[in-house]
């Protein structure tokens, strides 16, 4: 088996997987949003104190499969350095004690990955990643081989929805809130500009919509919110559907995946629906329970990972916080 920790933002979570089966034997998550909720963001110190009490609770949980592991699998990169290194430590902490090797995981990888929890993974595939911290186009071929095509020029998609909902003092995270306040708006009453629409730059830019999105709550009453809300994630959502319009062109896809904290956006799933279905490519989703950061995701890209020997010793693993694919 596989223990695989998870510590880049603020989400504390382990899980083991088996290796011969894929199946996930253990899986647990502590949340931090009640903690970080008050400061309408996440504080990365305050996310690496509250790691260093929730991962070693969690761990004491699966002693009893420390005799069967062959591996302990953690997030190095991307993420918030401070938060990183909780799991890195703990994953090295293992490592001596138990004689086992790390296997260092992309958190950018865990999340593809999470299409194929307990499956095979079917490739090659086209990735939209959206997240609170990325907003990426990529072309998966392989573990080693993913090409990113698209990605921001400033903000993220999933970022944009928790500044908006800080905007208009909703709550963290922004994601949930905004899509659940737009269902009781009208879009239609307040034209925001799609970002690029002009542009034939295959790219995302979510700056200048939430600049529109600040004036319009600062010139309106909490009474138009939802109709913000609503127009808001309209826009957002079509900025990305154009840009992967203008990139089917060339590229019409045959698989095609969402994924992502923010994949669990029911607006979004079904525009891009919409958006396949004159491609007749299938679509990849992961379950609800695995869009956000979660350990299960990094058992699975480590089992990977482990097939490829993929492996780092203590001396030699480090946290990459700004790393890409």
């Amino acid at each position: 088996m596989i223990l695989s920790i998870e510590s880049s933002c603020d989400d504390s979570s382990i899980a083991i997987t088996e290796i011969a089966t894929k199946k996930l034997i253990y899986h647990k998550k502590i949340s931090q949003e009640l903690e970080h909720s008050v400061y309408g963001g996440v504080v990365p110190e305050l996310a690496s104190r509250l790691h260093a009490e929730a991962l070693p609770r969690i761990l004491a949980e699966c002693e009893p499969w420390f005799n069967q592991l062959k591996a302990v699998a953690v997030t190095n990169e991307p993420g918030l350095g401070v938060t990183l290194i909780e799991g890195v430590t703990m994953a090295k902490a293992l490592s001596i004690s138990l004689g086992i090797p790390i296997l260092p995981i992309n958190h950018l990888k865990g999340h593809i990955y999470s299409l194929f929890i307990e499956k095979e993974a079917i490739l090659p595939i086209t990735v939209l990643l959206v997240s609170g911290g990325h907003t990426q186009l990529i072309e998966v071929k392989s573990y080693h081989e993913m090409e990113t095509v698209a990605t921001t020029m400033d903000d993220s998609y999933g970022e944009s929805f928790d500044k908006v909902a800080k905007m208009m003092h909703l709550g963290y995270p922004g994601g949930p809130l905004i899509e659940q306040l737009s269902r009781e708006g009208d879009a239609t009453q307040f034209a925001f500009t799609v970002p690029l629409w002009q542009s034939p730059l295959i790219a995302f830019s979510y700056s200048g919509l939430k600049n529109q999105v600040r004036l319009a709550v600062e010139a309106n009453e909490s009474s138009a919110y939802p109709d913000i809300a609503s127009a808001f994630q309209k826009t957002a959502t079509e900025h990305l559907i154009q840009k992967l319009k203008k990139y089917f062109k060339s590229h019409p896809p045959k698989r095609f995946a969402i994924v992502g904290g923010a994949s669990a956006n029911l607006y979004l799933r079904e525009r891009v629906m919409e958006l396949l279905a004159p491609h007749k490519a299938e679509l990849f989703l992961s379950e609800l329970t695995y869009c956000s950061d979660n350990a299960a995701m990094i058992g699975r890209a480590a089992l990977e990972a482990y097939a490829e020997n993929a492996f780092a010793s203590c001396s030699d693993i480090t946290i990459n916080p700004r790393c890409k694919l």
